[in-house]
C-alpha cells in the first residue's frame, strides 16, 4: 500500500449523558492523521505549536511509534509488518492531552488487522484497547480503565471506528446494566497539512491540548456542583502514568 499523506481533520466532539443528570456539550477541535512512518514535517516556526513524541503513547522503551505499537501487537500474538496509521493530537508548547488516540493496523496486503484505541485520562494515565472491528467497523470491548470520576469502571464500550477518509466519523457508547448509554462522537472533514491549514487549526482551537483539559475540568466541576456522585477509582486496573 502507498504511504498515507499526512492530513488535518477539523472536528466536532460531543459528549452526552442522560442519567442520573442530563448533561451534554459539543466543541470544535482538530486532529492529525498520518502514517506512523511518515509523520508531518512542519516548518520550524510552527513546530512548537504542533509536534509529536512517541513517549506520549503506549508503553515500552521504544523511541518511535512503530516500536511501541509492535510491542503491543506482539503481546496480542500479532505482528506489525504492515502499514499503521494514527489519529492523534499533537503537543503544543510542551503539553499534550489526547482523550483517545486511534491506530489502524493493517497487514502488508492491506487487510485490517486490528484497531488500537488508547484512552488517556486527566490523572495522567493511559490504557490501550485492541479492537477487532467487524465489516461495519463496529467493535465491543469491556471497560478496563477509569476515565471520568463520574463514570464507574463497569460496563462495555460499543465503538464504530472507520478509518478516516474525506470525512471522519467515530462513535463511542458506554453500555451499563439498567442505565441509558453514554455517547461520544468525533466527526470532521479532511484538509491537507500546509502552513495555512495549521494556522487555521490553531485559530479554530488555540492551544488545543490545554483547552481540552480545561474544558473537561470545567464540565466536571459543573457536574459535581449539580450533585453527581463521584465513582471510586480502581488504581490496580489502570495503566501506567504518562509523562507530560
Amino acid at each position: 500500500m502507498n504511504t498515507v499523506t499526512p492530513a488535518l481533520y477539523f472536528t466536532r466532539i460531543s459528549h452526552n449523558r442522560r442519567e442520573p443528570i442530563r448533561h451534554g456539550f459539543e466543541y470544535r477541535s482538530y486532529s492529525w492523521y498520518f502514517d506512523i512512518d511518515n509523520p508531518p514535517q512542519l516548518p520550524p516556526p510552527l513546530r512548537p505549536l504542533s509536534y509529536f513524541r512517541a513517549c506520549d503513547h503506549l508503553d515500552g522503551p521504544g523511541a518511535d511509534l512503530r516500536t511501541r505499537v509492535g510491542a503491543l501487537l506482539r503481546a496480542h500474538d500479532m505482528d506489525s509488518a504492515g502499514p499503521i496509521t494514527v489519529l492523534m493530537n499533537a503537543r503544543a508548547l510542551g503539553y499534550v492531552f489526547d482523550p483517545v488516540t486511534f491506530f489502524w493496523c493493517r497487514e502488508p496486503g492491506g487487510a485490517l488487522r486490528c484497531v488500537i484505541a488508547e484512552v488517556h485520562n486527566t490523572y495522567g494515565e493511559r490504557h490501550a484497547y485492541v479492537l477487532h472491528p467487524d465489516e461495519r467497523d463496529r467493535a465491543e470491548v469491556g471497560k478496563r480503565f477509569h476515565v471520568s470520576p463520574f463514570n464507574s469502571i463497569e460496563g462495555r464500550y460499543l465503538l464504530r471506528v472507520p478509518e478516516p477518509a474525506d470525512t471522519l466519523s467515530i462513535r463511542i457508547a458506554l453500555l451499563r446494566d439498567r442505565q441509558p448509554p453514554f455517547h461520544a462522537t468525533v466527526t470532521g472533514y479532511r484538509l491537507p497539512v500546509t502552513p495555512r491549514t495549521v494556522l487555521r487549526a490553531h485559530l479554530r482551537a488555540p492551544l488545543a491540548p490545554w483547552l481540552t483539559t480545561a474544558r473537561i475540568r470545567r464540565h466536571g466541576l459543573a457536574l459535581w456542583a449539580r450533585g453527581l456522585p463521584v465513582s471510586a477509582r480502581h488504581p490496580d486496573r489502570t495503566s501506567r502514568r504518562t509523562t507530560q
